[in-house]
């Protein structure tokens, strides 16, 4: 069953919790603190295969977990770090977050993590100083990244097979590889996409045969919509146009409307046409029909084959291998140009002045005279996770590291007092405690 599209649900490992514990040991006076670290939650990791080729696997496992991290313990025992889930894709992969790529595996092998899990919670040895010798606060351990992904597979291959069903893209897939697509004399013969290798002189090429498009595919219409994204990743297009068509000029245009209406990119790929089925035709018309094509055509090679009789298909082949190569060599200097580029200084805030970063907003009021405010930023958040607001100590600390970051401050110039509810993430305090007013 052929898969190119999926939803997942991906969840890393949570942080284990800090612990709280002092060394309890006979003839051991007033014991100092050892409650141990928790354990790293564990990362989701994609890993790119060529040998898978659908994403059907991720129908029936929607649902991708990592191990949670363990807490600490006693006697300074770090907990273990969740083991990271390792989750095999095809190549052609691309991972999305509400339509933001997170990541396009295109090489066998490739390795990203596509969700950090949690950093574990430290655990009160942590705290311990020469004016803090008993600290009685510890750390939760931070959530795992947790969102929901698109998945979409497009096939990479050299040659992309397009024309309308019934032009002779299966048949000349099956004769040319080592390919068994389903063939008939009928349209829509081929439901998904096809993939064949083709062996030519002392080298090789990867070909797909897309379901067979029809007007008004980019639409939507017949099968093309589902199956257009695989062109895009097509180094060079074998247009195969019927050489029965009662207007082989207006068939050949009509895909190219539909493949520019997917993609205007699609119109600037490598093209060579051939024009199939000619076995049972003589030079004369097969000429026409290929005088034809050059009149709407006229910058394109054309090359009449016949996949039945095996009629110059050796030629067709050898000028697809020519134009693949062009195409990456073409390919690998526009890289190169680009990766010359990066190298320019670009002046921007460093990802340490960007964690530093924190904003405030009043938010508006209840029926009660109790402001509130919200504070925002990387690092004060990352705190705010880790905080145990249920205690006393962890509120403190809290506290104590938004007074340094001058948080406290500007909170009271915006108006905020005693009583005034501050919301960090999810979680919300005052911004004294109570029973010290």
């Amino acid at each position: 069953m052929f898969v190119d599209t999926a939803k997942v649900f991906i969840q890393a490992g949570r942080g284990g919790d800090g612990a709280i514990s002092f060394r309890h040991e006979i003839y051991v006076d007033k014991g100092g603190p050892d409650g141990g670290d928790g354990g790293k939650g564990g990362d989701v990791i994609f890993v790119a295969t060529e040998n898978l080729n659908t994403l059907v696997d991720f129908r029936y496992k929607p649902e991708l977990k990592a191990e949670p991290g363990q807490a600490g313990a006693k006697r300074d025992r770090h907990g273990k770090s969740g083991q990271p889930l390792y989750v095999k894709v095809p190549v052609g992969t691309i991972v999305k977050r509400a339509d933001e790529i997170l990541a396009d595996f295109t090489e066998d092998g490739q390795e990203l993590v596509i969700a950090r899990g949690g950093d574990g919670g430290f655990g009160n040895a942590h705290f311990k100083s020469s004016v803090r010798q008993t600290p009685r606060v510890a750390e939760k351990g931070e959530p795992g990244d947790t969102f929901e992904a698109e998945l979409e597979l497009k096939l990479l291959a050299d040659i992309g097979l397009v024309g309308f069903p019934n032009a002779g893209k299966s048949t000349f897939l099956s004769v040319v590889s080592n390919a068994r697509p389903e063939i008939a004399d009928y349209a829509f013969t081929t439901l998904t996409p096809n993939l064949g290798v083709a062996d030519i002189d002392d080298t090789s090429l990867l070909i797909a045969d897309i379901p067979g498009l029809i007007e008004g595919a980019s639409e939507g219409k017949g099968l093309g919509d589902a199956f257009l994204r695989h062109v895009e990743r097509t180094a060079v297009l074998l247009h195969l146009v019927d050489a029965y068509s009662n207007d082989v000029a207006k068939a050949y245009q009509d895909i190219r409307h539909e493949l520019e209406s997917y993609s205007a990119t699609l119109l600037d790929r490598p093209e060579i046409i051939a024009l199939t089925k000619t076995e049972g035709l003589d030079k004369e018309l097969i000429q026409m029909q290929v005088e034809a094509l050059k009149q709407v055509a006229p910058d394109r090679e054309i090359i009449a084959i016949s996949s039945a009789a095996h009629t110059n298909l050796t030629e067709v082949l050898r000028a697809l291998r020519t134009a693949v190569d062009t195409s990456r060599e073409q390919q690998a200097e526009n890289e190169a140009l680009e990766d010359d580029t990066d190298g320019l200084p670009v002046i921007s805030l460093s990802s340490e002045q960007v964690a530093q970063a924190w904003h405030i907003q009043r938010l508006k009021e209840a029926e009660t005279d109790v402001k509130i405010f919200r504070v925002t930023g990387h690092k004060i958040e990352k705190f705010a996770r880790r905080t145990r607001f249920d205690t006393y100590e962890g509120l403190r600390r809290l506290r104590d590291i938004m007074k340094k970051m001058g948080i406290m401050h500007a909170l009271q110039r915006e108006g905020a007092e005693g009583d005034s509810v501050i919301r960090i993430g999810e979680d919300e305090m005052t911004l004294v405690d109570q029973g010290q007013e």
